[in-house]
């Protein structure tokens, strides 16, 4: 049974750090390209974060220089560095495998809130 499951969001204030977590069970990120997301309230699910399987990486330039995608193919785990956080990263985030391998079924997501 495929299960993603994200942690490590909170409540922060602007210019504060958190770091992402994800579990993954059922598929493996090893091989695939992976991807943070996150929705904004009224807003779509948007890209912020892309690793390729050679450990290349992209982002969204909203996040460029502050965020960091990383993964441990040992332990099948991704992670999201997220530093100088704005109030308009206020999101729930989510990971997934990249959309141009296919997405698997979300997980719960884990809140994201900053405050000014």
């Amino acid at each position: 049974q495929v299960q993603l499951v994200e942690s490590g969001g909170g409540l922060v204030q602007a210019g504060e750090s958190l770091r992402l977590s994800c579990a993954a069970s059922g598929i493996t990120f090893k091989g695939r390209p992976i991807g943070w997301y996150r929705r904004a309230p009224g807003k779509e699910r948007e890209l912020v974060a892309r690793m390729y399987t050679g450990g290349a990486t992209t982002y969204v330039d909203s996040v460029k220089g502050r965020f960091t995608i990383s993964r441990d193919l040992a332990k099948n785990m991704m992670f999201l560095q997220m530093n100088n956080l704005k109030p308009e990263d206020t999101a729930v985030y989510y990971c997934n495998y990249a959309a141009s391998y296919g997405f698997v079924a979300w997980g719960q997501g884990t809140q994201v809130t900053v405050s000014s």
